[in-house]
């Protein structure tokens, strides 16, 4: 095999491994999801410290093309492409837009999210995780929320080669929605920002799941919210 045929089969081998977040509900792609920069190469960030942590945007200040009418306290399908195929944690995290702003224009920035959705692993002979392998999130719409424009962020992070600062891979992506018929007590206690709120030695970043197996695992960033 030419060397040229062997680097076009191990990149393509990479990407295909790798995944976006890019639809809500049973919506096309991109049209109430910002499309991210890896939109095509599929790969991952991996500095937290980067602005790209927030939603990995390809193009930073202009939104998608739409926004998600649901309902709080119903349930949102965040789409997967193709599948999650790496072991780790899947966190969703949302963001109310100030008043001025829509969800459309709003850049997600300053101390704002709260985590709404949180997977852990299942701990024995090894780490297994209910994301891997899977096409879809169900993510639930807390019944509290405020009415009004949101940004929902999902997160998956990919602990492969995370076993020194940096090997973590993030995949991120954020959508556009606004909420209806919501009872508007929603009171978050710990809200973060991005970047900001994780750093690349946390330990649910930095970790060996392979060896030794871990016996526990806490996820980084804030405690899932509830009404």
């Amino acid at each position: 095999m030419k060397l040229s045929t062997a680097i076009a089969v191990l990149t393509a081998a990479a990407a295909e491994a790798h995944y976006t977040f890019p639809s809500i509900a049973n919506t096309p792609d991109w049209q109430y999801v910002r499309q991210t920069a890896n939109f095509q190469s599929n790969g991952p960030v991996t500095n937290v410290n980067s602005a790209d942590i927030r939603c990995y945007q390809r193009t930073p200040g202009s939104g998608a093309p739409g926004t998600y009418t649901v309902a709080a306290g119903s349930t949102l399908a965040y789409n997967a492409k193709a599948s999650i195929s790496h072991p780790g944690p899947m966190a969703v995290y949302i963001a109310k837009v100030p008043s001025g702003q829509t969800a459309a224009t709003w850049d997600g920035s300053g101390r704002v999210w709260s985590k709404i959705y949180q997977d852990r692993p299942s701990l024995g002979g090894s780490m297994t995780w209910p994301s891997n392998g899977a096409r879809s999130i169900n993510v639930p719409i807390p019944r509290c929320l405020q009415n009004g424009d949101y940004l929902l962020r999902a997160e998956h992070i990919a602990l492969h080669s995370a076993g020194s600062a940096g090997g973590a891979q993030f995949y991120i992506s954020c959508a556009q929605i606004t909420v209806t018929g919501g009872t508007g007590t929603y009171s978050p206690r710990n809200q973060v920002s991005f970047p900001g709120a994780y750093t690349a030695t946390d330990p649910g970043i930095m970790i060996n799941i392979y060896y030794p197996v871990p016996t526990s695992y806490t996820p980084p960033g804030p405690a899932v919210e509830t009404c």
